[in-house]
């Protein structure tokens, strides 16, 4: 069964069981907000060919993508998410079963973290291409912007990074990683297909600075996410806070798998440039992020520190590699 076969009203009655029936159906959905915080919006694009093909991505993985992308982005304000919208821009003759496996993936990633979808729009289009809109909320005094890093700042990267990237090149090339056990290429094809927003790590944060005996309870946090990669996100924070850093490779966290597929400079540099890792990085002073870290445990690392240059210096205290300027021109553009 194609669109074309059921029309505009046939798919929008199909997929309006994956929403809330009291939220859906009218003109817009009316959201209810707690007092004394602000609403934040996000908006991500995400085009057949550009961010998802059949080659790497099923239906139900390039849903669940879309939903992480944009919890990753309300993460990195530190948000909780309210809901979403979708914009779907489809063709014709695309099958109704891969519309209704995209939105299973949307709804997997999203009851992970109650969210819900609360309404969307649908045209014809000669490409597919998804359009997600993200409503959360956060305390004034909680939000987390890019210009809030200051010098001395420790910078927290959570996760893994290079992974994802690792996992694409996997799908796109099955001769690769031909050493690779079959767990090992599973979790590097995972990262790619169903990252985690780490949505997780904001109540840690928020009860490290404001626990009664801190003395962090005012502090600034400035972040981001790794979406356009781990380099991107240093560079754009040290940019917004006119600063600069300071970043030791060897405290990079990589995959163990990432050592059978490439030396060990190109693994920093994957790590670096590779992106949609969908990880958060954060700037605050020193003693809560190493609190940060060891509640985190092995899931985050403290691999730098916010300098007074302008200049991002990727450093390495084995000596085994030079100091080396990072540069953005590196990291994913789409123009």
């Amino acid at each position: 069964m194609k669109i074309a076969d059921i029309g505009e009203q046939g798919l929008l009655e199909k997929l309006q069981r994956f929403c809330p029936s009291e939220i859906v159906g009218d003109d817009a959905a009316v959201l209810e907000t707690v007092p004394n915080t602000s609403l934040v919006v996000t908006t991500d694009v995400l085009i057949d060919g550009v961010h998802f093909s059949d080659r790497t991505t099923s239906a139900e993985d390039a849903g669940w993508r879309a939903a992480a992308a944009n919890l990753s982005d309300l993460a990195a304000m530190g948000a909780s998410p309210v809901g979403i919208t979708v914009g779907l821009g489809l063709r014709g003759d695309v099958s109704v079963t891969w519309v209704e496996d995209l939105y299973r993936g949307l709804t997997q990633c999203l009851q992970t973290h109650n969210t819900p979808i609360v309404g969307g729009d649908i045209v014809r289009s000669p490409v597919i291409s998804i359009a997600i809109t993200a409503f959360g909320r956060v305390r004034k005094s909680q939000t987390i912007y890019r210009n809030r890093a200051r010098v001395g700042d420790a910078i927290v990267v959570t996760g893994i990074h290079g992974a994802a990237s690792a996992g694409l090149e996997l799908l796109l090339d099955p001769q690769k990683g031909e050493n690779l056990t079959e767990s090992e290429r599973a979790a590097l094809i995972e990262a790619h297909q169903r990252p985690q927003p780490r949505l997780d790590v904001l109540p840690i944060l928020w009860d490290i600075l404001n626990s009664q005996d801190s003395e962090f309870a005012s502090a600034r946090v400035a972040g981001m996410d790794s979406s356009d990669g781990l380099a991107d996100a240093i560079f754009q924070i040290c940019r917004a806070s006119n600063v600069g850093a300071v970043i030791e490779r060897n405290r990079i966290i990589l995959h163990p798998a990432m050592k059978k597929l490439l030396g060990k400079a190109a693994q920093i540099e994957s790590a670096l440039y590779g992106g949609e890792d969908f990880q958060l990085v954060l700037c605050l002073p020193k003693e809560p992020a190493v609190k940060l870290v060891q509640i985190l445990d092995t899931n985050a690392a403290i691999i730098g520190t916010i300098t007074a240059d302008s200049t991002v210096l990727l450093t390495d205290e084995t000596g085994e590699f030079k100091e080396k300027l990072l540069s953005l021109k590196q990291s994913f553009q789409h123009f």
